[in-house]
């Protein structure tokens, strides 16, 4: 079922645990997510960035195509539909398509202007029954065209942005979207005990939730984080799994060419990465 995502990121923040939100960039993806999900009977995130639903037709088709595989699959375990990384004009595009969550990253603008076009947000969502993210600071990296510097956030910017009542707010920590680099200094807890202290209950995400080791991933969670983006992990799974087949030459022998089954062992490795993030990030079983 289609929901906001703020009652399962509400239960998350209270059960020490985070839900995953994974990208989706095709059916592949969509289908592969949905159904570990349900196996593993977790809460999920689908998470849209502006360029694949470029990719997908338009934001509608994503809309609709989730909605129907959800019904068609007979998912019952939560599910959000959520814009990444959203521009201003972008939120108001998928709230219009039917997205049931959003995120307005409104990071690159003066602190002001942040706070002004969230606030906004803030009012239409809540009267629509949707969850909005709002970020501060910045994810280091690139991911889909949005670049970032990785700038901690400012903790009293946090609050300022938080206290407008948005659902979860992400709040750069020193992590990075794609790889990290060998010299990653890794994640900087003092800024995210910081922020808690300064957002209280507000569930915060973590971005860029590839490569990012498991103890540091326990720790995040215990202070506060109850949503994790994994992508990039996704994709190398996926292309991983895809070359070794044509490597194999499998997609020459019978109709290993077919669509279905080339796409068929990525889409396996896709949900072997979805259904080790959901035990490392402790939703299992929390649907």
């Amino acid at each position: 079922m289609l929901v906001s995502a703020k009652e399962m990121l509400q239960k998350a923040r209270e059960g020490k645990y985070a839900v995953g939100q994974f990208n989706i960039n095709n059916l592949e993806w969509t289908k592969a997510i949905l159904l570990t999900a349900e196996e593993m009977r977790s809460p999920v995130i689908l998470g849209v960035s502006e360029g694949a639903g470029k990719y997908m037709t338009g934001f509608g088709t994503v809309a609709a195509m989730v909605k129907a595989m959800i019904e068609e699959l007979n998912i019952t375990v939560p599910v959000a539909l959520h814009l990444d990384h959203g521009t201003y004009e972008g939120c108001y595009k998928c709230i219009k398509a039917g997205f049931s969550s959003i995120m307005f990253d409104g990071s690159h603008y003066p602190i002001e202007e942040n706070v002004e076009k969230t606030r906004e947000l803030v009012h239409v969502t809540e009267n629509l029954g949707l969850s909005l993210e709002a970020e501060v600071g910045s994810i280091g990296g690139e991911e889909d065209g949005v670049v970032g510097m990785g700038e901690c956030a400012d903790p009293e910017e946090c609050k300022m942005i938080a206290d407008l009542g948005v659902t979860m707010l992400a709040a750069g920590i020193g992590n990075i979207h794609g790889k990290y680099p060998e010299n990653w200094a890794g994640l900087s807890f003092e800024t995210l005990e910081a922020v808690k202290e300064k957002v209280g209950d507000m569930p915060l995400v973590l971005h860029g939730g590839t490569g990012i080791p498991e103890d540091m991933i326990k720790k995040a969670i215990s202070l506060g984080v109850a949503k994790i983006n994994v992508n990039t992990e996704c994709q190398l799974s996926f292309a991983d799994a895809t070359r070794k087949y044509i490597e194999a030459g499998k997609d020459q022998q019978g109709k290993g060419y077919d669509p279905r089954k080339l796409l068929a062992p990525g889409t396996e490795a896709i949900k072997a990465t979805v259904r080790e993030k959901i035990e490392l990030f402790g939703s299992a079983n929390k649907a």
